[in-house]
């Protein structure tokens, strides 16, 4: 380079940054605001009716007066709801906790001798696993109720724990073996090479490092156990039934005569999917991204 062109190099004047059109930000940022506030007034407008109404008495819960405040705030309804409903929560409790876990932990072994433990035929179990995930629960709705009265087990509690973890296996198995299909295949060879068998490489190295899709499944398993109600008519009574069974029966006796004890209801039963979604909403996401990309 000449002197000349270095002086002129000197004394270029620095590049000029591209001017941000602040208005035009501030616009779309609004807009991007309005639009959020927006969907989130839709989506809360039941939760209101809901709400405003559990606080209502008899007269006052009439349909015309959905939006409007109680006139006289009483919680009454709250505990009529929950003296009707306690029962089944301690059952419905007693159904999703042990079919959840369960239904994680065979979920878990099958997704890891899918993805690291090839065999022939490997491709077709793992099709005829997900297989399940397609068939719809009515359409074996009448043999499986006949298999069930064959076998002699119980209704309620029993039966219930039983079909959510067989029909939780699909799912659970899908999510794993994505998951385990990211772990770098140096830490199973690692434990081969000190002789691990399949079994020891799980327990001590695989299964430590599974917490996020066992976030993931349990939350899945949770609430869809929890929300069930088409296994719950069939395999239940409501005696002997989950929160949903329970909630039908108190909307039905309790519907004519006070809309507030049925939207009470309504709230306690969906209380504890709504707290497990606050508090490990996060690590659901986590999870899910976990064992979305490869490498």
């Amino acid at each position: 380079m000449t002197a000349e062109a270095e002086q002129l190099t000197a004394h270029r004047p620095p590049p000029v940054a591209p001017r941000v059109h602040k208005g035009r930000y501030s616009l779309a940022r609004t807009l991007k605001y309005v639009g959020l506030i927006f969907f989130l007034i839709v989506v809360l407008i039941p939760v209101y009716v809901l709400l405003v109404t559990s606080f209502k008495g008899t007269g006052d819960a009439d349909p015309s007066r959905a939006w409007a405040l109680p006139q006289i705030w009483t919680t009454e309804n709250w505990a009529m709801a929950w003296t009707t409903l306690a029962p089944a929560i301690g059952r419905t409790l007693a159904i999703v906790v042990p079919s959840s876990i369960i239904s994680a932990f065979l979920g878990s072994l099958n997704g890891f001798v899918l993805s690291r433990w090839s065999f022939r035929g490997a491709d077709i179990v793992f099709t005829l696993i997900l297989f399940g995930m397609f068939i719809p629960y009515q359409a074996v709705m009448i043999p499986l109720t006949q298999l069930v009265l064959n076998l002699g087990i119980p209704t309620g509690v029993p039966t219930l724990i039983l079909l959510h973890v067989v029909y939780g296996i699909p799912i659970t198995t899908l999510i794993f073996r994505n998951y385990y299909s990211t772990v770098p295949h140096e830490l199973i060879e690692a434990g081969r090479v000190d002789g691990a068998g399949m079994l020891r490489t799980y327990w001590s190295i695989v299964l430590p490092i599974s917490i996020p899709s066992f976030v993931v499944v349990l939350i899945w398993q949770f609430t869809s156990a929890w929300n069930d109600f088409l296994f719950a008519v069939f395999f239940s009574s409501s005696q002997n039934g989950p929160v949903t069974v329970a909630l039908n029966n108190l909307a039905n006796g309790a519907l004519l005569q006070n809309y507030g004890v049925s939207m009470a209801g309504a709230l306690f039963a969906s209380l504890p999917t709504l707290i497990v979604y606050i508090i490990l909403g996060k690590y659901f996401v986590g999870g899910l991204m976990s064992g979305s990309v490869k490498g």
